[in-house]
């Protein structure tokens, strides 16, 4: 036994980053529990890890007690895991989390992670198209998504419009890009979703009203009404009918508008209208 745990050892140091995954490693014990700090983490918890990598926060989240299933792309990683965690609570199951079963997890679980950027946008697209979804989700991400998902009308994009339909988002730590091993061009930031009790907007068809919000940031830099007409192939003079009746100047780009502007769009575009 102690013999496999030196090969173990020795085998983790020679691991190296691979950049084609976005691998940037994270030891600092300070920002690690702080990430389990903004999941709440705790004795008992089911807990998604994606990309666990080294499985340095993952020895922080079995420490406090929590359930871990990590999701592993890297084949390596995914054999070496397993034999550092053993006797512990931790399952890992190697592929690519976009293909993930999220049915497998608990009803109650939570996503803890430092994921690499490149998965940001399609991981929030699953994590929240699941039926089974988590009750929380801490990610550490690139500073500028993270801030772009948290946006304010004014700076808003299809990817804060979607994340906060589903989710109340707000802002962790910024972690330097010092602390990674090897460092990434940008820092990073935590980034905090937290399920929705009830929708927001509970007799909306989703398909349809994201339909809308797609085709009005097809065209950022034009104004709502010509990136709307552009995007759902309607006449403009429709468009503006409808812009009118739902209160919303024409003349506006679609960053400027808030989730209630666009639902009030959806309603009125969706309203059959008698003759």
């Amino acid at each position: 036994m102690q013999f496999l745990s030196v090969i173990i050892s020795q085998m983790s140091e020679e691991i190296v980053a691979k950049k084609s995954l976005g691998q940037h490693w994270l030891n600092d014990p300070v920002t690690l529990e702080a990430i389990c700090d903004a999941g709440d983490v705790a004795d008992g918890d089911e807990v998604l890890e994606v990309g666990p990598g080294t499985g340095t926060l993952t020895e922080s989240l079995l420490n406090r007690g929590a359930h871990v299933t990590a999701v592993e792309l890297d084949p390596v990683l995914a054999v070496t895991l397993p034999s550092k965690f053993s006797g512990r609570k931790f399952d890992l199951i190697e592929g690519n989390i976009l293909e993930f079963d999220f049915e497998k997890m608990a009803t109650s679980y939570k996503v803890v992670a430092n994921i690499p950027y490149y998965l940001t946008s399609n991981l929030i697209r699953v994590l929240s198209e699941t039926p089974n979804q988590a009750s929380k989700v801490v990610i550490l991400v690139q500073k500028e998504v993270a801030q772009r998902v948290a946006a304010a009308p004014g700076d808003m994009s299809l990817l804060s419009v979607s994340a906060q339909f589903y989710w109340q988002i707000s802002l962790g730590q910024i972690v330097p890009a010092k602390l990674f091993t090897p460092p990434p061009k940008v820092d990073s930031q935590v980034l905090i979703m937290e399920r929705r009790k009830e929708l927001i907007y509970p007799k909306v068809d989703h398909k349809k009203f994201f339909r809308l919000v797609k085709a009005g940031f097809a065209a950022r830099r034009k104004t709502l009404l010509n990136s709307l007409a552009g995007g759902l192939r309607t006449d403009k003079q429709q468009i503006e009918k409808i812009l009118a009746e739902a209160n919303i100047s024409s003349g506006l780009r679609p960053q400027n508008l808030s989730l209630d502007d666009w639902h009030r769009i959806y309603e009125v575009a969706s309203t059959p209208k008698t003759r």
